[in-house]
């Protein structure tokens, strides 16, 4: 009797498939060997980054199932990393575990274990963000004087920072570490406080200075700053701290006084542009159509509190030669697990790197059950990844998920290959340098969808659930 094989048995109760070889003249069903990895994130909270206990195996047997196709020979940008902005809030909460706790929460974040999520990319705040407990900088002056000559420059404030990151590092020498100011010492603004305001011209050369000694003085710590931008969020001075700088502040800003300053003393720190919303991709392409400005930037960062994730094409469109980067999405205290994976994953994770950011980061890494510490005025409703609730316990919010699945599988030098879009099945694939596939698949539909993953002429079906993510690594 002929031998009939049957290699795609569909198992939609699992939300994946499970490929079987079945011999008639033998009623004993052998499985195929596995040929692909799948992990699943579900919006109930069921299962949460799980690897799947299945087997597929690519055949070429036809159905009529849609098709994802990945093009492994189509490359795009290559990536940089994931992960989050480590906070001095997030410092103070994670120090609060007990070493024992804390030596193993860090090795499960920055870590390449089996039970870690290996982030590869983190930033940090020049001086306080709004969620750090106080507002301070490097330099702070009683009022009424200055310091020109920055003589009373000091990391200090930073301690608990440096000599966390001084802990990540021997952990992920590799880490890439971006870095922004949300405002600059009050001395030197004209409205004389850190919320708001403006830099005056006349200490523009003193504030390039002052990038430069934070790079020196963390380099001395052994911490390498990758990139800045000279301002987080430059269009919105409300938050404390903050600053007001428009795009002709910022190209003046870059041209004349940063550029020149980190050229002049052998700084390779990128100096990124923006950083702030998809709505105004016009601030950045100003910044990057001004030739002088354009010579000394790298590319332009984002956020998607407003605007649409397209936007990071529109610069890359217009400068294929600069990098775009997407530097901060929050999840708050008001959204569910639920909405918050769906619409994360779809914009951040798969929206941002298919719009080629380099980098996909989250907001805080941790906080308390009180969503603190922040400033007077700082965010109240910032959900970190991690909610600290004692010295023996925590627990891992939906940013950490959204990361993960990225971060875990897609290393530092992964490039973005060709996959298409399905209705419903949001994707972006990769490939990493040991040559390994890794799809991020989201179901962004309510009801279950089938479908095949296409490689080299040969194709694993399977199929998620509505509002289910998953990553498949093969």
């Amino acid at each position: 009797m002929n031998k009939l094989f049957i290699t795609t048995l569909l198992i939609v109760s699992n939300a994946c498939s499970q490929s079987l070889e079945v011999d008639n003249s033998n009623p004993i069903i052998t499985p195929t060997i596995n040929q692909v990895d799948v992990w699943l994130t579900k919006p109930d909270e069921s299962v949460k980054l799980e690897k799947q206990n299945l087997i597929l195996a690519f055949n070429t047997n036809y159905n009529t199932y849609q098709n994802i196709e990945i093009n492994s020979s189509q490359t795009y940008q290559t990536i940089d990393g994931f992960g989050f902005t480590l906070t001095g809030g997030s410092v103070e909460v994670i120090n609060q575990l007990t070493p024992t706790k804390k030596q193993q929460l860090l090795q499960e974040l920055f870590g390449t274990s089996e039970n870690s999520i290996a982030i590869s990319y983190l930033r940090i705040s020049i001086g306080a963000s709004d969620l750090n407990g106080t507002v301070f900088s490097y330099n702070d002056m009683p009022s009424g004087q200055t310091d020109t000559a920055l003589s009373n420059f000091s990391l200090t404030p930073d301690n608990a920072l440096i000599e966390m990151l001084k802990y990540i590092l021997l952990i992920n020498p590799n880490i890439k570490i971006m870095a922004t100011p949300w405002s600059p010492p009050v001395w030197m603004k004209d409205n004389n406080s850190s919320i708001g305001g403006s830099l005056q011209p006349i200490y523009y050369s003193v504030y390039a200075q002052y990038f430069v000694k934070y790079i020196q003085q963390m380099q001395l710590q052994g911490i390498t700053i990758d990139a800045i931008t000279p301002q987080n969020e430059p269009l919105h001075p409300g938050n404390n701290p903050s600053l007001s700088m428009f795009a002709a502040q910022q190209i003046d800003f870059i041209k004349n006084h940063l550029g020149p300053a980190f050229q002049a003393a052998n700084i390779t720190t990128k100096i990124v542009a923006y950083d702030h919303n998809c709505d105004k991709p016009e601030y950045p392409l100003e910044v990057l159509n001004d030739p002088q400005a354009n010579s000394f930037v790298d590319g332009s960062a984002f956020h998607l509190y407003a605007g649409d994730i397209s936007a990071l094409s529109t610069l890359h469109n217009a400068f294929p030669n600069k990098n775009v980067y997407f530097t901060e999405q929050w999840t708050g205290s008001n959204g569910t697990f639920s909405g918050d994976l769906k619409w994360h994953l779809k914009n951040v994770i798969i929206g941002a790197t298919r719009n080629w950011s380099k980098n996909a980061l989250e907001w805080n890494l941790a906080n308390n059950t009180t969503y603190g510490p922040h400033t007077p005025g700082g965010c109240t409703m910032c959900k970190g990844a991690l909610t600290i609730i004692s010295s023996e316990n925590f627990t891992r919010n939906v940013a950490y998920y959204i990361i993960a699945h990225a971060s875990k599988f897609i290393p530092m030098g992964s490039v973005r290959i060709a996959s298409n879009l399905l209705p419903n099945l949001n994707n972006v694939a990769f490939k990493t340098p040991s040559g390994k596939i890794v799809l991020i698949v989201q179901n962004d539909g309510s009801t279950s969808e089938i479908f095949n993953i296409k490689i080299n002429g040969k194709w694993v079906t399977t199929s998620l659930d509505g509002g289910v993510v998953a990553t498949y690594v093969f």
